[in-house]
């Protein structure tokens, strides 16, 4: 097999603080028992056919194959390497799982899949490594594990409309509302549909702060431990309707900020219908997380990786998790701002067997009792219909949304180029605008700022 080249990296990730699990990954280890694969005496199997438009037909009557996963998260390793074994005592497939360390997971991929013993199971997360790796990927359209999907959000196509890889998990952000004051102040989360009924509610919480004891929203401090909220997911909503307009596949050179108006709409609100005076947010110092377990706040935006944090003052009916409404047209139908790049795929290359094999255990991980107890345990919510359950009530507030039909608002800011460069001179921007300066510069930090970033970053 041709030894595949990395492509230069055109996207980044959200900020660490908000990625659990998800990253690049280095040194390939396994920390339990190896079985010693047989060498092959055959020559490899032929590349399966171009997948039809239909979807993927693949032998059923394909028998003897194994499965290879090459894992993308370091923290499941225990718990993966465990439940292959379950599964291979309960059917007697082998499925070998090696697990590559934080860091370097491209270059571990590259190395494995020049392997002759290639991995039939591996992550393909974006746009740009769908560039990579497309040409590697099945078309898992019509296959056995696609067809348990709840939703298709989350499963990335090339240009060509196969599906390269799909989501094996997702995680959400949005404004968690403390239902318990919401209804002390006289509304209900039904009384929210949109950014006209959002403001109209916050507006008259905020006027009667001294009176209910507690105000609309959490402050939103403006330093590093709390800005990435602002610069990275708040921003993820022009972004993300720009690009779906745009009709984005990568990380454009310029953005045109059409939506600027939106981000605008929301900080405005998230400023003023708070305790804090806008001009000191950039000092830093508050504390949102606290002030919203302490019943200070109503709305407080932030992800679905609070909920053990705040479960710790309020109970799963006194919490729950809304879209960020920002007055855009039809947003009314939106969910939550739900991602991943934990996107499995499936090597057209390996052995008919091989991949029934693979598509067999991913089907049998997202279907059985255990293998979806896993799942949940180890990636957090799972979008497909025999999930397990998750404790973590936002999530049934994502699944709700998704159920309902309602779209996802997806994780647009992965695009941003440079981000850290980026993203701080949007903060600054954001600065001086709280302290009573001009929204152009933020709308000139905002676009501008990408251009440049763009620029550094592709040199």
């Amino acid at each position: 097999m041709k030894k595949k080249l990395v492509s230069a990296l055109l996207c980044v990730s959200m900020v660490a603080a908000t990625l659990v699990g998800c990253g690049n990954t280095a040194e390939t280890t396994e920390t339990t028992e190896k079985t010693e694969a047989t060498e092959e005496e055959a020559t490899e199997e032929e590349a399966t056919e171009e997948a039809e438009d239909e979807g993927t037909v693949v032998d059923a009557s394909a028998e003897g194959g194994s499965v290879y996963w090459l894992n993308f998260k370091p923290e499941a390793d225990e718990a993966l390497q465990q439940i292959a074994k379950d599964y291979t005592a309960e059917t007697g497939v082998e499925v070998k799982v090696v697990t590559a360390a934080s860091g370097n997971y491209e270059s571990t991929l590259t190395a494995e899949m020049d392997k002759s013993n290639a991995p039939t199971l591996f992550v393909v997360g974006n746009q740009a490594a769908v560039k990579t790796w497309g040409e590697y990927c099945l078309d898992l359209k019509g296959t056995d594990i696609y067809n348990e999907l709840t939703t298709d959000d989350f499963t990335l196509y090339d240009e060509d409309g196969k599906a390269c890889s799909i989501g094996y998990c997702y995680e959400s952000f949005g404004i968690i509302t403390n239902t318990k004051l919401l209804g002390e102040a006289g509304y209900s989360l039904d009384d929210i549909t949109d950014f006209e009924s959002l403001k109209a509610v916050a507006d008259d919480i905020h006027a009667r702060a001294d009176e209910l004891g507690f105000d609309a929203f959490t402050s939103s401090g403006m330093d590093d431990s709390s800005s990435w909220r602002f610069s990275g997911h708040l921003a993820n909503m022009p972004l993300y309707y720009e690009a779906k307009e745009d009709n984005w596949t990568e990380c454009p050179a310029e953005i045109k900020g059409t939506y600027l108006d939106l981000f605008k709409n929301i900080w405005d609100l998230y400023i003023t219908d708070s305790a804090v005076d806008p001009a000191s947010l950039a000092t830093g110092g508050y504390d949102a997380e606290a002030e919203f377990k302490d019943g200070k706040a109503v709305f407080f935006q932030n992800g679905t990786w609070e909920y053990g944090a705040l479960s710790e003052s309020w109970s799963d009916d006194e919490l729950a998790m809304i879209p960020i409404y920002c007055g855009a047209d039809g947003e009314e139908n939106a969910g939550l701002c739900s991602g991943t790049e934990n996107c499995w795929a499936v090597n057209k290359n390996a052995s008919d067997a091989d991949i029934k094999a693979t598509i067999d255990f991913m089907t049998w991980l997202v279907t059985s009792e255990e293998g979806t107890q896993t799942m949940m345990e180890q990636f957090g919510e799972i979008p497909y219909k025999n999930a397990a359950e998750n404790s973590n009530v936002f999530f049934k507030y994502a699944k709700q949304y998704i159920d309902e039909g309602k779209y996802v608002v997806e994780w647009t800011f992965n695009y941003t180029p440079n981000v850290n460069d980026w993203r701080a001179g949007l903060v600054a921007a954001m600065n001086k605008y709280d302290a009573g300066g001009s929204w152009d510069d933020v709308v000139t930090a905002f676009t501008a700022g990408w251009a440049q970033q763009y620029q550094a970053a592709n040199q």
